[in-house]
């Protein structure tokens, strides 16, 4: 009977953990990929433009950040990335999932 209500556990928290990234690419896609590029790349007349380069968010340099690390990024901004406004904290975990599916 524990190993039963142990698993439905488990399955009703799957999708918490997993099933935001399907949505995360939905908003990045409306919010991020302009500058970042659809599978995170970097959108390089958006480089040229800012004068910066993009790191690939599939890179080992962004995927070692933790997600708070990100959380912050995506909300406070950094460098000349602007704060991504207008997200609740469930979109914005949402967006971090997405970005770890993008770990080569």
């Amino acid at each position: 009977m524990r190993l039963t209500v142990l698993f439905a556990i488990l399955l009703a928290g799957a999708p918490l953990a997993f099933g935001g990234a399907a949505e995360g690419k939905d908003l990045f896609a409306k919010r991020c990929k302009a500058c970042h590029g659809p599978e995170g790349q970097g959108n390089p007349g958006m480089a040229k433009m800012l004068k910066v380069t993009f790191v690939h968010l599939g890179s080992k340099e962004v995927q070692s950040k933790s997600d708070a690390d990100l959380k912050k990024i995506i909300t406070e901004g950094t460098g000349k990335m602007k704060p991504v406004t207008g997200l609740s904290a469930a979109q914005v975990s949402d967006v971090i999932a997405f970005v770890r599916t993008l770990k080569p």
